[in-house]
């Protein structure tokens, strides 16, 4: 009995001290999206997914296949689907007796809700395969600067249920290598399908190279009777999304190449991270060094004995398959850092287990940590440069917001205003935007960028015309000149209206009447658009 309630004990004290971890360092923000009593998000995409949350809680089964508060008055058909959505109403149906904006807290909370769930699923997926070093696994998953900002507080993206997802589906392939059931079967294709459901891009990148890694191992791990629960439960889930959705994944930017590359050069998800940049031991730690090395000496171990892995667990080649694969992508763009980072901590603690040693494993792994731990420390305790940059973004965030909403009206009443500000500003002002973040959105975004980069005020009334602008918020001119300048692919001029804007209001076009301001933007309206 001492022995059993023993054991209940060190369970206890096992996810007690995960999930201190994960929400430990998914919350290390929370002054950055709690600012006095309003929530902000962490980036323009939030925005969006916010704004879509936002309809579907006030018409509860709604499925938004348009945005109208975006690339106004046009639009876009966006790529993002339903789950994460209603995932998020949810919540704030569950916060909603607690709350008085339960719709806000929903979203700040949903990705670290999603991230204690993954690591209380690989907490028990580890232990029920009794795999050695699994606290390695544990850890990276808790404290990866990658993964944490994949699913921390004040981000309600995507990236963060696909990654609980993919999660699952990696495990459960795995089981299925060692235990061949309908259960897991199941489990594999519950989980890809949701994610499918969620993106087509990743996920469906991700299922082929586990398929393609199971072919190379045994054609009857892809196709044997028991795979056939999980196909049939990946069907239904696909079907069900279809008539969910009721469209097809597409990306087009048929004659905007050109720009959409430019536009690209600006998101960090979609920049390349080079073989040698020090954010590859910040991610995983000093052990990627070693990594080439150990997954051949597993795979090799394996292929002479596949019972010789350590405890009996060895690495599966379709793991070993992602992890490279992956790495690979993520050098091309860093988004798929988030499941390289992923996979290999799954694969860790057998990689480890290549080493002779038990006591070199783990000496290896608490070494390897040091790097990752030096950028939490620079986090947690920022010098005074970083302190003032931190304090600078907030009070930026409150003055927008502040001049966001001198747009709230009962009518509808556009607004143009740099790309990476319009998301926040429609969640905020409830108004349409004519730019966005998305690349949907990019029509808006260069006759934005053209707006302030104009020297010629006829051309700038045109396109205010054109979209039917009731307001303009103006930004600094030199990021605003920066960025559209990079889009457009033009040179800077002395009279670009972003700097008339900013800087020499004397010079303001007379179809443009000062509003407001403060020290962050300033805020005109449109005559004639009363």
């Amino acid at each position: 009995m001492f022995r059993r309630i023993g054991g209940w004990i060190i369970l206890s004290l096992e996810v007690l001290t995960l999930t201190a971890l994960i929400l430990a360092s998914r919350c290390a923000n929370y002054h950055d999206v709690f600012v006095g009593d309003s929530i902000y998000f962490i980036d323009a995409d939030c925005y969006a997914r916010m704004s879509r949350v936002r309809l579907c809680a006030r018409q509860p089964g709604l499925i938004v296949r348009h945005h109208d508060f975006e690339n106004f008055p046009a639009g876009t058909d966006p790529h993002t689907t339903a789950p994460l959505d209603y995932l998020i109403v949810g919540l704030a149906l569950f916060l909603k007796p607690f709350l008085s904006r339960p719709i806000d807290v929903a979203g700040a909370w949903i990705s670290p809700v999603l991230a204690m769930l993954a690591g209380w699923f690989l907490w028990w997926w580890s232990r029920k395969m009794k795999i050695p070093w699994r606290w390695s696994a544990l850890i990276l998953f808790a404290i990866s600067p990658i993964l944490v900002h994949g699913t921390e507080l004040g981000r309600p993206d995507h990236q963060s249920l696909i990654i609980v997802l993919v999660l699952v589906a990696i495990c459960a392939e795995w089981s299925l290598q060692t235990a061949p059931l309908p259960s897991w079967s199941a489990v594999s294709g519950l989980a890809w399908g949701l994610a499918l459901w969620v993106s087509a891009y990743e996920p469906l990148i991700l299922l082929l190279l586990a398929l393609l890694g199971g072919l190379l191992q045994s054609r009857r791990i892809v196709i044997g009777a028991h795979r056939r629960t999980g196909w049939i439960c990946l069907a239904v889930v696909l079907l069900f999304a279809f008539a969910v959705e009721r469209r097809l994944p597409a990306f087009s930017v048929a004659g905007l190449g050109a720009f959409f590359h430019r536009w690209a050069g600006t998101i960090g998800e979609l920049s390349p991270v080079p073989p040698f940049n020090p954010i590859w031991f910040r991610w995983t730690g000093y052990t990627i060094v070693l990594a080439p090395i150990l997954i051949f000496l597993s795979l090799i171990r394996n292929r002479r004995d596949p019972t010789a892995g350590t405890g009996n667990v060895s690495l599966p080649i379709f793991l070993a398959g992602i992890v490279m694969a992956t790495y690979g992508l993520t050098i091309w763009q860093a988004r798929w850092g988030y499941f390289f980072v992923l996979a290999y901590a799954i694969a860790l603690p057998v990689l480890l287990g290549a080493l002779p040693l038990r006591f070199l494993g783990w000496t290896v792994f608490v070494v390897s940590l040091f790097p990752i731990l030096r950028d939490w420390d620079d986090k947690l305790w920022p010098n005074e440069q970083e302190v003032a940059r931190r304090l600078e973004n907030r009070h930026e965030a409150v003055e927008l917001r502040e001049l966001a909403l001198n747009l709230l009206s009962s009518r509808q009443e556009p607004f143009l205003a740099p790309w990476w500000l319009s998301p926040s500003i429609a969640y905020w002002s409830g108004q349409p935007g004519v730019a966005g973040s998305s690349h949907e959105s990019l029509p808006g975004i260069i006759d934005s960028a053209r707006f302030f980069m104009a020297t010629n005020s006829v051309a700038a009334r045109q396109i205010l015309e054109r979209h039917g602008v009731c307001w303009v918020l103006a930004y600094g001119a030199d990021r605003v000149e920066k960025n559209s300048a990079e889009l457009l692919k033009i040179g800077v001029q002395n009279q670009t209206l972003c700097r008339i804007l900013d800087r020499r209001a004397a010079q303001t076009p007379p179809f443009l009447v000062f509003s407001a301001q403060n020290g962050t933007g300033k805020l005109f309206r449109v005559a004639n658009n009363r």
